[in-house]
């Protein structure tokens, strides 16, 4: 097809690296990056975004958009509004906090029909595995979920039990039966029933929240995932790890050949345990932000490769729901807008460049869903892009966020990197906080 658009820059990450260059785009396709002073080709647009970083458009694997049934805490017309105000170009939504949730094929096609006209980004579904639904994972998979959500505790909504120890056995087995992948939230019951429980007072308190989570039950759930992995040959997924204890046996699983993979967010590499105020529940998530010492390990898991990618755990409530009271509120954390800011404002102080970003929260995560057209800019790839002024900074208001419900953690914080545009398969979709109407495709698993 003939070249209709050429975005250029004089810092584009590409897999060889970051440099000048001029990226040739014909139906929607990367045709061709080119050196930065190429010709442009006759009829084709020029976009010169002058020294603003072009990154591949960022995947988030990890969203809860909760619609339908629960659409007042989220849904897709605002998620993904939320998503191409920050560089997020394609996310997969998670099966549960929506009614139904998404555990056979007929609830997944209502889910697909209510994002359909609502997509700002392409969207894509992960399947949830339940104590019943082993007879429905091959289903989902042929149409077209990218894998399947399990928990190892209870998940904080009725509709979605969790799996014992057997039951997981019995849903791996099933999955690796057809190449799929299982991705789990990871803390274990009996290690979180042992633990302190908050009462008496105590609620407001984090630190009571914070021992009430304690990271031996993310230690022992992981020492218990791999070793069903390892027995049944499995491909398994961890889910906003917290606990740095658990690298040495994630590390130790994959030099062994487990086909295990991992992932964290911005909440656990950006915030600390230390600054979070008594009844700040913006702050409360399961499994819940550590302490300093903590989050520099996780950033050496990044460093080493421990720690595959950075997605956000996107899930919102109302904000009745975030009560002052860390046992009681609901326990999520909001941030598809600010991702990618939030990581790159830490990563930069802590001596990383925005290829590494471009890796974690793009390349990686893309690899983990089978996204073959996306993650990376070269050649046959879809065009999308996240173009951010990486030395620009901003005081997060939350009034100018898109997601529905308006509470944040990081309300008031300065964040370097502004996104000055995003872009979809050769489309301005986002242009400083304009956003274009919906052109989002719903996407399935190798398709």
């Amino acid at each position: 097809m003939d070249v209709n658009l050429v975005l250029r820059s004089t810092r584009v990450i590409t897999p060889e690296g970051t440099r000048a260059a001029s990226i040739a785009i014909a139906g929607g396709t990367i045709a061709a990056v080119l050196p930065y002073d190429a010709d442009v080709p006759a009829g084709a647009r020029l976009e010169d975004v002058g020294d603003d970083v072009v990154l591949p458009g960022l995947v988030d694997t990890h969203v809860h958009v909760n619609d339908p049934g629960r659409t007042e805490w989220e849904g897709f017309w605002t998620a993904t509004r939320a998503a191409a105000a920050g560089g997020i170009t394609t996310l997969i939504d998670m099966p549960l906090n929506s009614l139904p949730p998404t555990t056979t094929v007929d609830h997944l096609r209502v889910k697909q029909d209510v994002a359909r006209t609502k997509a700002h980004v392409d969207t894509g579904f992960w399947g949830g595995a339940l104590p019943d639904n082993v007879k429905d994972l091959r289903p989902l998979h042929d149409a077209g979920v990218f894998g399947f959500k399990c928990f190892l505790s209870p998940s904080g909504v009725d509709e979605f039990p969790q799996l014992d120890q057997d039951q997981l056995a019995a849903s791996l087995a099933e999955i690796a039966g057809f190449g799929g992948l299982m991705i789990v939230h990871a803390e274990d019951p009996h290690e979180l029933a042992a633990a302190p429980q908050m009462s008496g007072g105590k609620a407001v308190e984090y630190a009571a929240f914070l021992a009430s989570r304690p990271r031996v039950a993310e230690n022992t759930a992981i020492e218990n995932l791999i070793n069903q992995a390892r027995r049944l040959g499995a491909r398994v997924h961890v889910l906003h790890l917290s606990s740095s204890d658990a690298l040495p046996l994630i590390a130790a699983a994959k030099a062994e050949g487990v086909r295990i993979t991992v992932e964290s967010c911005p909440h656990f590499l950006t915030l600390t345990a230390e600054e979070v105020p008594d009844g700040a529940t913006e702050f409360k998530c399961c499994p819940p932000i550590r302490e300093e010492a903590n989050q520099d390990l996780l950033w050496q898991g990044l460093a080493d490769g421990t720690i595959d990618c950075i997605v956000s755990d996107h899930s919102p409530s109302t904000a009745d729901l975030k009560t002052p009271d860390f046992a009681s509120a609901w326990g999520g954390i909001s941030s598809l807008q600010l991702g990618l800011p939030a990581i790159w404002t830490e990563a930069r102080r802590r001596g990383h460049d925005l290829t590494d970003v471009a890796r974690w929260m793009s390349e990686a995560p893309a690899r983990l869903a089978g996204l073959a057209r996306k993650g990376g800019i070269e050649a046959g790839r879809d065009a999308d892009f996240a173009v951010v002024d990486p030395d620009a900074t901003f005081t997060v208001d939350p009034a100018e966020l898109q997601h529905r419900n308006r509470v944040t953690a990081y309300a008031g914080r300065t964040l370097y990197g502004v996104v000055t545009s995003t872009w979809l398969r050769g489309e301005r979709i986002a242009d400083r906080g304009t956003l274009a109407e919906p052109s989002g495709r719903l996407l399935e698993r190798n398709n």
